[in-house]
């Protein structure tokens, strides 16, 4: 899923999504996989014109590609990225009625780790993979992509309200995805996840994601093999219970995380006992398909 607003990074977006013909692209493409000459001949175009959609759907994040081998010669298909789009209009009370900070990837204030495991910035890996020594490196607090076989990561932030201010929800939102050796279209992986102590529920993610195609923001030096990009998820937790993105996870409420104390502390864990062990990759700003660290959001009542 995509979420998307009036930052200038979006303009693309918006500008793929405003041609007819290009609908018509993306609801050929959900769930085929089809070439450039195919759809040319499905939609009457010539081959050229079609190359130039594509290259605006792909720009805005909306399909990838692949090359594959078929009928003795080299292809390029095309798949449809995203199926979800919500779009934050601009509002004159955003402001004030919500808190939000944003922690990177590698400011983990604990951890215990198990290969395969391994940190990478923007620019460069961070030490040897598959050792959890490396996840104490000075250098890890630039990591823009991490993981891990099983095991966990915390985070720990300072508590975002000022006197007198209460919150009707939080809402956390991340990227991420399986940690399979090598990539993997199917690797179920049970990731768990705790605010202040309190387990906020489970979500089974399904893969560790890149066969297809690499990262949108992924940068060009990093291994093709594997992990490439995961998935946008968002917890919400209200006076209703906890969701993620918008299937009910669990019966814990905003009131029974402790929002009272000073400090606030995040776990994302893979827990050796789950049904599926499949490993966590996180990913932040320069990494994967959404350019965004893990974001906290704290929505007042007051």
């Amino acid at each position: 899923m995509i979420r998307a607003n009036g930052e200038q990074r979006y303009m693309k977006l918006y500008e793929a999504l405003a041609s007819e013909v290009r609908w018509k692209m993306m609801d050929m493409l959900a769930g085929n996989e089809m070439n450039v000459k195919d759809i040319a001949a499905a939609l009457q175009l010539s081959p050229s014109i079609v190359t130039m959609h594509i290259r605006k759907l792909e720009e805005a994040g909306l399909i990838g590609s692949r090359r594959a081998r078929l009928y003795g010669g080299t292809h390029k298909l095309c798949f449809l990225r995203e199926n979800h789009i919500e779009i934050e209009l601009p509002s004159a009370t955003k402001n004030a009625r919500v808190r939000e900070q944003a922690i990177s990837v590698g400011h983990y204030t604990a951890f215990e780790v198990y290969p395969t495991c391994g940190l990478g910035t923007r620019e460069k890996e961070i030490g040897i993979w598959d050792d959890p020594r490396y996840f104490l490196d000075p250098e890890r607090v630039h990591a823009s992509i991490l993981w891990f076989g099983k095991g966990y990561v915390e985070y720990k932030t300072a508590n975002d309200l000022l006197p007198g201010q209460s919150a009707g929800a939080v809402e956390i939102s991340m990227e991420l995805a399986s940690e399979a050796p090598g990539l993997s279209d199917h690797w179920p992986s049970d990731i768990t996840f705790t605010f202040n102590g309190v387990t906020l529920g489970s979500w089974t993610s399904p893969a560790d994601f890149g066969r297809a195609a690499r990262g949108r923001f992924t940068p060009d030096w990093w291994h093709r093999n594997v992990n490439q990009y995961g998935l946008l998820k968002t917890i919400r937790i209200d006076a209703a219970g906890t969701s993620i993105d918008g299937e009910r996870m669990s019966d814990v409420t905003v009131a029974d995380i402790g929002l009272q104390e000073p400090f606030w502390t995040l776990r994302f864990s893979v827990d050796e006992e789950s049904a599926n062990v499949g490993g966590l990759t996180l990913y932040g700003a320069g990494f994967g398909n959404h350019d965004q660290d893990i974001v906290i959001r704290v929505h007042l009542t007051n």
